[in-house]
């Protein structure tokens, strides 16, 4: 349910990534990270970024939202890769860029009402996701930079973004694309977390691992990624025009604290907030697909 459209709301606890289920994994994990920090850091933190990299399997990010199947096609990447896109409808297209763990059948209720206001709709598996072929760094494993790969691939074969439509990882990918040159009119970002890389400092935590490991998997992480991890943060980046955050106060994957900083940081993007949707029901709410179609339409 919607409560509240601003610029501004009240501050939430963040929560890092998901932690391992098993309470034995974990505590086998932490043991062994502790010991590599002090003997040989280097391999805890080829290790720590094995499992940053790792995409997690989580079956209600496998939810399929659509109400019948597009056009699907396959997309090709430098370096061999391919990803599946899936488009319904014509006229201008609007993009759909799924986040860490899913699939662009998750954003499937975007779909009809797009094409019914006259829009051409473009959804994309990131490499390693939903019906894409493995990433770079093989099968089950991807990086963020993938996901801009994939978004921008699609643009210049399928055409300008009228607007894209992007949820948690993919929000950051997006507006990374974005300030990398890929033109869009609208955006609509849903959960997003404003500063991703701020998470390694949560896994670490929960791994257990010390300084010495955070500095050489900040490296090694910099070094895939191609750029700055300060990049990633994007309260840093011009907003650009004609932006829609919406956010759930009780998202439990992405502190709403820091959606609500980005929102202040770019002078145009407007809030919308809602309660009672956490991270993922917020991409099926009847309320927000209506906000949202009517936003990057208008």
């Amino acid at each position: 349910m919607i409560t509240a459209t601003s610029n501004r709301a009240p501050t939430q606890s963040a929560t890092g990534r998901r932690r391992p289920r098993n309470t034995l994994q974990l505590t086998a994990a932490r043991t062994a990270f502790k010991l590599l920090d002090r003997m040989a850091p280097d391999v805890a933190a080829r290790w720590a970024l094995r499992i940053w990299c790792t995409v997690p399997n989580t079956r209600g990010r496998r939810r399929d939202e659509r109400t019948s199947p597009g056009e699907t096609s396959r997309l090709a990447l430098p370096d061999g890769r391919s990803v599946a896109v899936e488009i319904w409808g014509e006229g201008e297209p609007v993009y759909l860029m799924h986040g860490w763990g899913g699939w662009r059948g998750q954003l499937g209720g975007f779909v009809d009402p797009l094409v019914t206001a006259g829009r051409r709709v473009v959804a994309v598996d990131a490499p390693s996701h939903g019906e894409s072929a493995p990433g770079i760094l093989g099968p089950g494993r991807a990086t963020a930079i993938e996901f801009i790969d994939a978004l921008t691939a699609a643009t210049a074969t399928h055409g300008r973004a009228g607007a894209v439509v992007a949820h948690s990882l993919g929000c950051t990918s997006t507006a990374l694309a974005i300030a990398g040159g890929m033109p869009v009119e609208k955006l609509a970002l849903l959960a997003p977390h404003p500063n991703v890389m701020s998470l390694t400092r949560a896994m670490s935590q929960t791994l257990g691992y010390g300084a010495r490991t955070r500095a050489l998997f900040d490296t090694r992480l910099e070094a895939l990624a191609g750029r700055p991890l300060a990049d990633f943060d994007l309260t840093a980046l011009p907003g650009p025009p004609g932006t829609l955050v919406v956010h759930d106060l009780e998202d439990k994957e992405s502190p709403y604290t820091g959606t609500a900083l980005l929102a202040d940081s770019w002078e145009d993007a407007e809030l919308l907030t809602t309660t009672g949707l956490g991270h993922q029901r917020i991409l099926r709410d009847p309320d927000v697909i209506a906000a949202v179609v009517a936003h990057v339409t208008s």
